[in-house]
């Protein structure tokens, strides 16, 4: 499918500063007391790691994405919020702004509208739990019209309640920052406006895999759908977790336990405090067997995606025979003059089996870029080749903090010199953090486990670049 690609021409590469875009202002602390507020923009840093700086006046095409989204029902029997105690392996399953991932994809959709793309990729982990209802909010989100947030009935029932004792996790009602009320009208209905322009989805682990770790049975789907949730786990899990059989890996990788002895597990259930929660026939969870490989064009730009989730489980990448063979035919039958870019959930570097689809993307000289989304962090990094290099972008969650998503330009000159020029894009919550997305992205900056402390927000140079190309040759 060919797709319009909006774009301003002239001789000016620079896109405009719109709101939203990091090019125009940004949103840091400044005076370090935790609470956010706008600073000044930042330039992009022209990166001539692959080709010398030049001139590309002529945009070619605007794409943007969106990336670990993580719309989540944060309401369901089937979450596991209460494994961050055992510590790593096992973190972030509980996120303080879980309860507006909603509302922020939503704002995330506004500003990147201001930003003018001609397709947005959005490249996996596009909901949390891989259940039904999680991914019609998404799709509601992305196309446009009426969302439910809620689940299960009115109101919120979770483990933020005011109600709850267990003081491990932030319960807004209760705990500061203080907001009064903020879970009930995070349950509310509201009309997104959506993308103004084509999305193309790319799988990821939590789209496909329960918490993204475990392929769905009957047993998860029962837990789902029940009237069952579990608060807080018993001692006796760890210990439970420590008798199960473990494959030949000697390490102390929980994801390691066969899937046969988790379904045991499950089965006979989980012990712990429990409490009753109305039931959702919808909290089922997704099945897509079948490998999703695909092409599409935008403008003279190849947008070829790869299936990177591994059906078998476990959060890891895989890349089958099956993607090697479809990206060796997708290059094969791309025209000689187009602009190659590969999106996939996991990055190919980070992939079992990735370095035979690298190899074919090392040979090609029509290959740019590798987009790809997974670490919640921004990054950068040239491929340098024997057909010149291409860079492997990966960009931030919106789970985390900064909660940003990123365009992309791709500029050419009349001699055949190559640039992409890139940049992130706050959210269009209040920077006060007044509204629910601005209260989420103020929750991410404060949270512990987030990208602040990890540094997902990388560098100036892995946020907004100009990255130069050599020519194809």
């Amino acid at each position: 499918m060919t797709l319009g690609v909006a774009g301003c021409g002239g001789d000016d590469p620079a896109p405009p500063a719109t709101p939203g875009s990091t090019l125009r202002a940004t949103i840091v602390d400044l005076d370090g007391d935790a609470r956010l507020e706008r600073g000044p923009g930042e330039p992009f840093v022209d990166r001539t790691e692959l080709a010398p700086k030049r001139r590309a006046p002529r945009e070619v095409a605007r794409i943007g994405q969106l990336t670990d989204t993580h719309v989540r029902d944060e309401e369901s029997p089937a979450r596991v919020p209460f494994l961050d105690r055992l510590g790593p392996p096992v973190t972030s399953t509980f996120r303080p702004q879980e309860a507006v991932s909603a509302q922020v994809l939503d704002d995330a959709v506004r500003a990147l509208n201001a930003e003018r793309p001609g397709a947005v990729l959005a490249t996996g982990d596009l909901v949390d739990n891989a259940q039904r209802n999680e991914l019609e909010q998404l799709r509601a989100i992305l196309d446009g019209g009426p969302v439910d947030p809620g689940s299960g009935g009115p109101g919120y029932r979770g483990v933020q309640a005011a109600s709850n004792p267990d003081g491990f996790f932030y319960r807004p009602g209760v705990d500061a920052p203080r907001h009064e009320g903020v879970l009930d009208r995070a349950q509310e209905r509201f009309v997104a406006p959506g993308l103004r322009a084509p999305w193309h989805d790319v799988l990821g682990n939590h789209d496909l895999l329960v918490q993204g770790e475990l392929p769905p049975s009957e047993a998860t789907d029962a837990i789902a759908t029940g009237d069952e949730a579990l608060l807080t786990f018993d001692p006796e899990l760890r210990d439970l977790l420590d008798a199960l059989p473990r494959g030949t890996d000697p390490s102390p990788d929980l994801r390691d336990v066969p899937r046969s002895a988790i379904e045991t597990l499950l089965t006979g259930g989980v012990p712990g405090r429990t409490t009753r929660v109305p039931p959702d026939p919808q909290r089922r969870a997704v099945r897509v067997p079948d490998r999703r490989n695909y092409a599409t064009t935008v403008g003279a730009v190849q947008i070829i995606v790869l299936d990177t989730v591994n059906r078998e489980g476990g959060s890891g990448g895989v890349v089958t025979d099956e993607e090697v063979g479809f990206l060796r035919a997708e290059l094969a039958a791309a025209p000689d003059d187009a602009w190659i870019v590969v999106a996939d959930h996991h990055g190919l570097a980070r992939s079992q089996n990735g370095a035979q689809a690298e190899a074919l993307l090392d040979d090609d000289p029509r290959v740019v870029a590798e987009v790809s989304g997974d670490t919640h962090r921004h990054e950068i990094r040239p491929r340098r080749t024997s057909a010149g290099g291409y860079w492997r972008i990966t960009t931030a969650s919106l789970a985390d903090w900064p909660q940003q998503a990123r365009m992309l330009r791709l500029l050419e000159g009349t001699d055949g010199t190559r640039a992409i020029e890139t940049w992130v894009v706050d959210h269009a919550g209040a920077v006060s953090g007044s509204d629910l997305a601005g209260f989420g992205r103020e929750l991410a900056y404060l949270d512990a486990q987030g990208g602040r402390p990890q540094g997902f927000a990388g560098e100036a140079g892995d946020r907004n670049a100009r990255l130069w190309l050599p020519p194809n040759r």
